[in-house]
């Protein structure tokens, strides 16, 4: 019977109709990179119990805890894919689907696990838009809080942290030299893209300690899994949220084709994603009345928030063919990947220890920015991540580059009333002409560092875009045509105090009573990189806000 194994007093389950005697304290919604966090910190306090509901599979695949096998956890069955509206104009390569981590620890148990904050704007960007009490200055101890970094202790890093933070090990060839011909193209070396200035090029740091991945599952559940007040339930689709005289008294859910209501004394804490959360409070009655009534679903609260604000990082993939073995392509081949696997076994090092994309840079495409509004991403391969293509004989390289803080915004809309359907999606990249313009300047800047002499040695073609293509015009039709969804969405819930907003500055959700929402989505705006950190830091926050 589903859920069965709870049979501790302080957890239970009624059917419809059934006994309601017992029940947990607090239920969190994801098992992702915020919703590993708030679980783990509040079963910290022995006189509470806490439910973890994952829709997604145990972390227990081998491939997920090894970091060169990013290449995958980003194309495998860890990943869920989810039908998005193309914005007219984006050509028929662009990918159709959004691809979302389905799998405990979430995203950060298959991205590639770049350890990214953004700079002290985008948080005076969240005050300024009504988040009081997020400045950087507010959010820098919770970052801090959650390190473990294996080479800086200093005012903006700490150690001894949950969340391992480290440099990468084994460094390719191939990325040393992309670095050198960043610095002949007039980017400056940066050790560290978390020091509050991102500006310049260097060495990734990543969420993964000894030479394995350090997802919030390894960092945050695996040290709380022998709590007994704390039950983390995989392959747990929930439905609804229940709500009672305007308050969250429990879920609905599926499990094993079994339905079933988790009660919460305390709160429903949201940690879905983007898309999922807002999603579920939609079929739970709490978004835009009108919306909701056309749907033929109760209102319980108009908050025409939910599902707006919708915002992106979108990216484009510069693939080039190599001279010779140069990048990690040649570990595709049996013995090359026999070396590389003995090698990690042994020693926890060589090829296998990293994660492929070691080097970066954050630089402008548009000039009139005060913080570079561009990242770029050294990838040594193609074909690794799912919707970039390898190259004519097999040995090649990618550069990713995306346009960091967006203008253009989009919206999460139910398709159904009925929970198995997929909402609608529409991120209406470039519905703002301005992030065309920034990416593709920054595409411009991409193709000048790859054209320097440290890294045109090794090259002998450049497969995508064709070699023919290099006029600004023609740049910004490539673009348009072939940008892809960087995958982080954010900002369907945002917090604030207008009457957009969907949570408070608390994440308590405007109008109910024991909810919260805490992950992406309660961001006002995206930060500049990727947001993996960010969400680790909102689950701390989440935490402190929600323990009495």
């Amino acid at each position: 019977m589903l859920f069965s194994h709870l049979a501790s007093a302080r957890f239970g389950i009624r059917p419809p109709g059934g006994d309601r005697s017992t029940r947990c304290d607090y239920i969190v919604v994801g098992g992702g990179s915020t919703g590993c966090v708030i679980a783990s910190r509040l079963s910290e306090d022995e006189n509470v119990s806490v439910a973890l509901l994952e829709e997604g599979p145990p972390d227990s695949s081998p491939y997920i805890h090894i970091p060169g096998a990013y290449y995958k956890t980003a194309q495998g069955p860890l990943l869920k894919r989810l039908p998005w509206e193309p914005p007219p104009g984006l050509g028929p390569s662009a990918t159709p689907t959004m691809v979302q981590a389905s799998v405990l620890g979430g995203g950060s148990s298959v991205n590639a696990m770049i350890y990214i904050r953004g700079v002290p704007s985008d948080y005076e960007r969240w005050v300024a838009l009504g988040a009081t009490g997020w400045s950087y200055d507010d959010v820098l101890p919770y970052f801090k809080r959650a390190e473990d970094n294996n080479r800086f202790c200093n005012d903006v890093h700490s150690i001894g942290g949950p969340l391992g933070v480290s440099d990468i090990d084994y460094i390719h060839p191939l990325t040393r030299a992309w670095l050198q011909a960043c610095q002949q193209a007039g980017l400056p070396y940066n050790p560290d893209f978390n020091s509050g200035n991102q500006t310049g090029c260097g060495l990734y740091q990543i969420t993964a300690k000894n030479g394995r991945r350090s997802s919030a599952a390894v960092a945050y559940l695996k040290p709380a899994r022998g709590r007994s007040n704390l039950r983390v339930l995989t392959k747990t689709t929930v439905t609804r949220i229940i709500v009672e005289n305007g308050k969250a008294v429990g879920v609905e859910c599926i499990r094993n084709g079994n339905n079933s209501i988790l009660w919460a004394e305390r709160e429903v804490i949201l940690s879905a994603g983007a898309i999922a959360t807002p999603k579920l409070l939609m079929l739970s009655g709490i978004g835009s009345a009108d919306a909701l009534e056309r749907q033929g679903i109760p209102v319980h609260v108009d908050l025409p928030g939910v599902g707006q604000n919708l915002q992106d990082h979108i990216e484009i993939s510069l693939i080039y063919q190599l001279n010779g073995p140069h990048s990690y392509d040649k570990y595709k081949r049996p013995h090359w990947k026999a070396a590389a696997g003995l090698n990690y076994a042994l020693f926890r090092g060589g090829p296998a220890s990293s994660n492929l994309i070691e080097g970066g840079a954050f630089w402008w495409g548009n000039k009139s920015e005060k913080a570079p509004d561009i990242q770029y991403f050294m990838v040594v391969g193609a074909g690794i991540e799912e919707g970039v293509d390898a190259v004519p004989g097999g040995n090649g390289c990618t550069v990713n580059l995306g346009q960091i803080r967006p203008r253009s915004r989009g919206e999460v809309t139910l398709r159904s009333a009925n929970p198995a359907d997929t909402p609608v999606i529409a991120p209406r990249y470039f519905s703002d002409p301005y992030d065309l313009d920034a990416i593709t300047d920054g595409t411009m800047a991409a193709i000048d560092i790859m054209e320097r002499p440290a890294i045109s040695r090794y090259l002998t073609a450049r497969q995508t875009p064709s070699p023919m293509i290099r006029a600004r015009d023609e740049i910004k039709d490539f673009c348009r045509k072939n940008a892809h969804a960087a995958l982080h969405p954010s900002g369907t819930c945002r917090m604030g105090e207008d009457e957009m907003a969907v949570v408070d500055p608390r994440l308590r959700v405007r109008g109910i009573e024991g909810l919260r929402v805490a992950d992406a989505s309660i961001m006002p705006t995206l930060i500049s990189g990727n947001p993996n950190a960010v969400c680790i830091m909102i689950g701390e926050r989440a935490a402190e806000f929600i323990r009495p």
